[in-house]
C-alpha cells in the first residue's frame, strides 16, 4: 500500500511538473513575440551583417547573399540555412544564408567558413583569425544540394557576467567594442549583457530625487571599478568619475545598443537592485535604508566600504527603479524588456521566512514592470551556489516564484562545474539558461572542463521536465582560452551528443590551418590533462609568480608543503573549496601555504610543449600558433616555478644557505626568463592594457587617474595599510610582459632578501618586514607612470625552444 501510495504521488507530481513546463514553455514564446516585434527590419539586419562580412572578409563581399526569413520556414524555431546561389552568372554571389535574424545569418556564415573553408575566428588578444584558408572568391566550396539546415535547439546564448565590464572591457573605445560585437554575432551570441555607460543614467535619476555631484562622487566607483560599485560591494574607489567619463560611456553604450539591435540582438540592460548613494538617507530620513558590512577592506574603512541598500519593501524602491528603467527607454528607445537585477548576490536577506522573501522578489519585479509591463528579470544564480546554506528549497522557491510565470530567468552561472538544475528541480519550474563560468578576475591560465561544456547543455536540455531556454558564457575575464570559448558557443547550435576528439582535430587545423600531425598530437594530451579538469575546483591562478605566498616559512604552523601527504592535500581542497564558496570574497591564511591549483600532469603537457616546438618549422608564421606556443610555454615555466619555490622553502628549514639561494635565483631567473618570453607577442603585454587607459582620458588629471585604476586592478586591487595588504591583492593576477619585471620580480627579490637574510643572521623571518617592503613598493608602482612597449620584441618560436632546452631537456 505504502508503495502504491509513492507512486500514485510521483504520477501526480510529474503531471504537474509537465503542465508547469508547458506554461513556462508557452510564456517564453510570448516573450519570444513580444522581443521579436522589437528587432529591427529585415533589410536593417541583412545590411548589418553584410557589414561584419565586409569587416571581416572584405574581398568577398559579393560572394555571399543574406536573406532574413521568418521562424515558419525553419520549423518555429530559430535557425540558419546554407545553400548555393542558384543564378549562375560570372559576377552572382556563390552562397546564399538565410537566417531568422542577422546573428543567425553571421551565426551561419562563421559555420560555413568553419566547415566547408577550414577557418577559424579568435579574439586578436588570442591569436586573431586564421582566414588564409578560405578560397578565393569565385572559387567557394559548394554545399550539399539540399543545403545545411542548423536549428537552435534553446532560443538564447547569453554573454557576460557582471564583472567582465571591468576586468575586460572598461578601457574600450567603439573601434574596440565593434570587433567584439562582430564576434558576438558570428558565435551566435543573441542576449548580451549591455552595462556600459549605466552611471549617467544614475546621474539623471538621481538628480531628480536632489542627489549633488558631489554625493555621487562619493557613490560611483573609478572606471576600473564600477561592476563592485554597481553591485553595492563599495563606494568611491577610483573614483571619482568626472563628467566627460559619464557623457563619453553613455555615448558608447547608444552606439553598443544601436548596432546590437541592427545584428537582431536582444539586450540585456540594468535595472534597479537597492543600491544608492548615503545622501539618500539623509533626504528620506522615514526610508528603509540599511548599511551593509564590510566587502574585503583591510579595517572597515567607511571612505570605501559599508555602502547602502535601499529595501525592496519600502515604496521609494519602486518608485526609483521605475524611473531608472524609464530613463534608459527615454535614451536608448523601447529596445529590450529583459533587466537584469541580482539584488540578493552575496547580499543576504535578514530572515529565512519564505513570505517575506516572496515579498521582496515581488517588488524588485514591480519596480520593472511599472516602467515596462512586459519586463522579463534576469538573475544571476550565484546566490544559490554561493550561500548555500541560506537558500535551501522552501526560500529558493519563495523567491522564483515571487514573479509571475515566464517573467524570470536564471543563468545558472556556474554549470560547467556546479550545476545547480540538477538539485533544484529545474529551477522549480523557473526557466534558467546553462551557463559556463570558467573564467575569475580575468586571470591568464590554461584551463577548462571541456567534456562538460561538450555534454552539459545537451544533458540539461534533454532531461525530463527540462526547463532550459538557453546556454552562455559568464566568464569574469575574456581574452584567453579560445578552444574553451568556441566549443561552448557552438553548443547554441548542438542539438546532439558528438565526438569530441573528432572536433578537436578539426579545431587544431583551423586554428593553424593546416593538418599538423605533432600539433594534433598535442592537442591530444592538452584535452587529457590541461582541458579536462574535473577536481570540481574552480580554477584561480594562484601561480607563485603572480600571487607570492603571504606566510611564514618556518612551518611553525605545521603546513606541509610537500604536496604528498593526502591529509594536506584534503586540508588544501577544502580550502580550496571554502575560497571559493563567494566569488569575490578571496582570503588568503598568512598561517598556511596557499597551493596553486594543479589538476594534470606536468610532465605530460611538458611532451606536448615539445610537440609544439617541433611543429614551428612549420607553423611558425601563424600568429595563432605564436599564440598558443607562448601560452603553452608560459603555462609549464610557471608550474616549474612553483616546484622551485617549494624547494627553497624546503632548504630555508633545513637552514641550507646554499641552497636556498640557488633556488631563490632560479626562481627570479625564471620570472626574467618568462617576461622574456611574454614580450614575444603582442597579447601578453602590460603596456597596451596601461595605453588602452591613457587613451580614454580628456586631460592629464583623468589619464593620471585612469592609469592609477589600472596598475591597482591587476595588482593591490583594494585598499591597504602600511602592514596589511588588500584582501583581493593578486585577484585580478596577469601573467603580462612587463608585469612581471616591474612588479612580481622585485616583491620576489624582496622575500628571497629577508628568507637569506634570517638563516644568516640566525633570526625568525620578518613577515612584518617584509609586507612593509612590498606593499610600499606596490603603492609607489601604482601611482608610477613609467612606459612599457606595445608590440612585441622576439622570435617566440626561437625563445620557447631555447627555454625549454634550458629547463626541461
Amino acid at each position: 500500500m505504502v508503495n502504491l501510495k509513492f507512486w500514485f504521488l510521483l504520477a501526480i507530481l510529474s503531471v504537474f511538473l509537465c503542465k508547469s513546463s508547458a506554461v513556462e514553455s508557452d510564456a517564453i514564446e510570448s516573450v519570444l513575440r513580444r522581443l521579436h516585434s522589437k528587432e529591427a527590419p529585415p533589410i536593417v539586419q541583412e545590411s548589418a551583417a553584410k557589414g561584419v562580412l565586409q569587416r571581416l572578409l572584405p574581398a568577398h563581399l559579393h560572394s555571399f547573399e543574406f536573406k532574413i526569413v521568418s521562424k515558419d520556414l525553419c520549423g518555429g524555431r530559430s535557425c540558419f540555412r546554407i545553400t548555393n546561389y542558384k543564378v549562375s552568372s560570372r559576377n552572382s554571389p556563390e552562397i546564399l544564408i538565410q537566417g531568422t535574424t542577422a546573428v543567425e545569418i553571421t551565426s551561419g556564415l562563421h559555420w560555413y567558413l568553419k566547415y566547408r573553408c577550414g577557418a577559424h575566428i579568435s579574439w586578436d588578444k588570442t591569436g586573431g583569425v586564421q582566414l588564409a584558408s578560405v578560397p578565393k572568391p569565385g572559387s567557394l566550396p559548394l554545399v550539399e544540394a539540399d543545403g545545411v539546415t542548423i536549428q537552435r535547439p534553446v532560443p538564447w546564448n547569453y554573454y557576460q557576467n557582471v564583472v567582465t565590464s571591468s576586468y575586460s572591457f572598461v578601457w574600450w573605445d567603439w573601434q574596440r567594442w565593434e570587433k567584439e560585437i562582430d564576434w558576438m554575432t558570428l558565435q551566435g551570441i543573441n542576449l548580451p549583457l549591455a552595462f556600459t555607460g549605466q552611471e549617467a543614467i544614475w546621474q539623471k535619476v538621481f538628480l531628480d530625487y536632489n542627489i549633488t555631484t558631489q554625493d555621487l562622487n562619493d557613490f560611483f566607483g573609478g572606471p576600473a571599478f564600477l561592476a563592485w560599485a554597481r553591485m553595492g560591494n563599495l563606494h568611491a574607489w577610483g573614483g571619482p568619475l568626472s563628467q566627460n567619463w559619464l557623457n563619453i560611456q553613455l555615448a558608447l553604450q547608444k552606439q553598443i545598443l544601436s548596432r546590437m539591435r541592427e545584428l537582431g540582438m536582444t539586450p540585456v540592460l540594468p535595472s534597479f537592485s537597492g543600491n544608492v548613494p548615503a545622501a539618500l538617507k539623509k533626504i528620506f530620513p522615514s526610508a528603509n535604508i540599511t548599511r551593509l558590512g564590510d566587502w574585503n577592506t583591510v579595517n572597515g574603512d567607511p571612505r570605501w566600504c559599508c555602502t547602502f541598500l535601499l529595501a525592496p519593501s519600502d515604496p521609494l524602491f519602486i518608485e526609483i527603479g521605475e524611473a531608472f528603467i524609464r530613463k534608459q527607454i527615454e535614451e536608448y528607445g523601447d529596445i529590450t524588456d529583459i533587466y537584469n537585477c541580482d539584488t540578493f548576490n552575496e547580499n543576504t536577506p535578514p530572515t529565512d521566512d519564505p513570505t517575506y522573501i516572496s515579498s521582496l522578489g515581488s517588488a524588485v519585479y514591480k519596480a520593472m514592470s511599472k516602467a515596462d509591463n512586459n519586463a522579463v528579470w534576469l538573475m544571476q544564480g550565484w546566490l544559490f551556489y554561493s550561500d548555500s546554506k541560506y537558500w535551501k528549497s522552501p526560500q529558493m522557491e519563495a523567491l522564483l516564484h515571487s514573479v509571475p510565470r515566464g517573467k524570470m530567468i536564471v543563468l545558472d552561472l556556474f554549470a560547467d562545474v556546479k550545476p545547480i538544475w540538477k538539485s533544484s528541480s529545474q529551477f522549480y519550474g523557473t526557466p534558467y539558461i546553462w551557463c559556463m563560468l570558467h573564467n575569475f578576475g580575468g586571470n591568464i591560465e590554461m584551463y577548462g572542463v571541456l567534456d562538460a561544456v561538450a555534454s552539459g547543455p545537451i544533458d540539461a536540455r534533454t532531461s525530463e521536465n527540462s526547463t532550459m531556454v538557453g546556454v552562455g558564457m559568464c566568464m569574469e575575464g575574456i581574452e584567453h582560452n579560445p578552444v574553451v570559448y568556441e566549443l561552448m558557443s557552438e553548443m547554441a547550435f548542438r542539438e546532439d551528443n558528438f565526438q569530441l576528439q573528432g572536433w578537436l582535430k578539426s579545431y587544431s587545423h583551423r586554428r593553424y590551418g593546416k593538418v599538423n600531425d605533432q600539433i594534433q598530437a598535442a592537442w591530444d594530451i592538452l584535452y587529457h590533462t590541461i582541458y579536462n579538469c574535473t577536481d570540481g575546483i574552480a580554477d584561480h591562478n594562484k601561480d607563485y609568480i603572480v600571487e607570492f605566498p603571504d606566510w611564514d616559512p618556518s612551518g611553525k604552523t605545521g603546513t606541509d608543503i610537500s604536496g604528498t601527504d593526502s591529509s594536506s592535500q584534503n586540508r588544501m581542497q577544502k580550502l580550496a573549496g571554502f575560497q571559493w564558496n563567494r566569488r569575490f570574497l578571496f582570503f588568503e591564511k598568512s598561517s598556511s601555504l596557499p597551493k596553486p591549483h594543479l589538476w594534470y600532469s606536468t610532465e605530460d603537457v611538458i611532451k606536448a610543449l615539445q610537440l609544439f616546438i617541433d611543429a614551428g618549422k612549420e607553423l611558425s608564421g601563424s600568429l595563432t600558433y605564436r599564440y598558443d606556443l607562448v601560452d603553452l610555454s608560459r603555462q609549464s615555466l610557471s608550474k616549474l616555478a612553483n616546484q622551485v619555490y617549494l624547494d627553497a622553502i624546503s632548504a630555508f628549514r633545513r637552514e641550507d644557505a646554499k641552497a636556498v639561494s640557488q633556488h631563490s635565483q632560479k626562481f627570479l631567473q625564471l620570472i626574467k626568463d618568462i617576461d622574456r618570453l611574454l614580450a614575444a607577442d603582442d597579447n601578453f603585454l602590460l603596456g597596451t592594457w596601461l595605453e588602452s587607459a591613457q587613451n580614454l582620458a580628456m586631460n592629464s588629471d583623468e589619464k593620471k587617474q585612469y592609469e592609477w585604476n589600472a596598475r591597482t586592478q591587476i595588482t593591490m586591487w583594494f585598499d591597504n595599510t602600511k602592514y596589511n595588504q588588500s584582501q583581493l591583492h593578486d585577484y585580478a593576477n596577469k601573467f603580462w610582459s612587463g608585469l612581471l619585471e616591474a612588479y612580481y620580480l622585485p616583491r620576489a627579490s624582496i622575500y628571497f632578501e629577508l628568507l637569506s637574510k634570517s638563516l644568516k643572521e640566525k633570526v625568525d623571518f620578518k613577515l612584518e618586514e617584509w609586507r612593509k617592503e612590498w606593499i610600499a613598493y606596490s603603492n609607489k608602482w601604482q601611482e608610477s607612470t613609467e612606459l612599457y612597449p606595445v608590440k612585441a620584441q622576439g622570435d617566440a618560436l626561437a625563445i620557447a625552444t631555447a627555454l625549454f632546452e634550458k629547463y626541461f631537456s
